[in-house]
């Protein structure tokens, strides 16, 4: 069953005390990731405040923030790499706290930091991978062979990856994190420092993964271009809280007529601004726009 898609925004309450709008993962179908409360200090810092939200079975969801507004300490959290200083999550249907080990076999952790072994092939890379999963002895080279062919580097198989482009080592990174077939995906920035054409080829990749495959994905990035392409529901995070959950086409529609997801981001995650400056800047950002298209 596909999971059951959010109520139109307008519909949502807005939380007491001007919170955010966020749709409890109740009302979501076989919700895979169930964030309740999660919080993070380094030292006297929140760096992650009191965060609730959920995701569903098969759901692309995105996070977007400013720098610092905790995107990749939410993902570190949820990929069991950081500590959670209270609140708590069910990530795959295991508590993160009480049973992190479980988490891990169920999940794909793509970093923003490299990852693959430059000195390793393509395949090695990969092979190393499967080992480290635990994949059976009998199983790991039909799915080696399944996670080149997901990516299209099969005839690459064989070559160094320090010889692979920006995009090749990406898409060979998301396959290391598919290896294992886990239920949930986490890619944090994952065309970071990618030139356009490489950046198109792994949003490809990513289209026709959700499309073929029933895997949960929760990405970060600063591309809202891409973040529309993907993503059926996004959170907008500012100093560690979410201000507002929902479809981008939901949250264009809060701001205002004509609104994209730049104008979200300005809006509710960039700094703060006045609703006449906010105003301001949707009639500069549509006059030049039709300026372009009427010349």
């Amino acid at each position: 069953m596909e999971p059951a898609r959010p109520p139109d925004a307008a519909a949502l309450p807005a939380q007491a005390g001007g919170g955010p709008t966020v749709i409890d993962a109740t009302v979501i179908d076989a919700t895979v990731i169930d964030v309740r409360k999660l919080t993070h200090r380094f030292g006297t810092f929140v760096a992650v405040d009191h965060l609730s939200f959920g995701v569903g079975r098969g759901e692309v969801f995105g996070l977007i923030g400013a720098n610092g507004a905790g995107k990749s300490t939410i993902v570190r959290m949820l990929t069991t790499l950081l500590p959670v200083t209270s609140g708590g999550a069910i990530v795959a249907g295991y508590d993160l706290v009480k049973q992190p080990g479980e988490v891990r076999k169920h999940i794909g952790y793509v970093p923003q930091l490299m990852s693959a072994d430059g000195d390793l092939t393509a395949f090695e890379n990969l092979l190393l991978s499967a080992r480290l999963y635990g994949i059976p002895q009998r199983e790991i080279r039909p799915r080696v062979e399944e996670a080149l062919a997901a990516m299209d580097l099969t005839p690459f198989a064989r070559r160094l990856v320090k010889g692979f482009s920006g995009g090749m080592i990406r898409r060979l990174e998301i396959a290391q994190g598919l290896i294992h077939r886990p239920a949930i995906l986490f890619l944090d920035e994952p065309t970071v420092g990618l030139d356009p054409a490489a950046r198109h080829a792994v949003l490809d990749h990513l289209a026709r993964l959700r499309a073929e495959t029933a895997t949960t994905i929760l990405v970060t990035s600063h591309y809202m271009e891409e973040i529309e392409e993907l993503c059926d529901r996004l959170g907008v995070l500012k100093e560690g809280r979410l201000v507002a959950v929902g479809s981008p086409a939901e949250l264009e529609a809060r701001i205002g007529p004509g609104a994209t997801l730049d104008d979200v981001f300005a809006a509710l995650a960039g700094e703060e601004a006045g609703p006449a400056e906010t105003q301001a800047y949707r009639d500069v950002r549509l006059s030049r726009r039709a300026a372009r298209t009427h010349g």
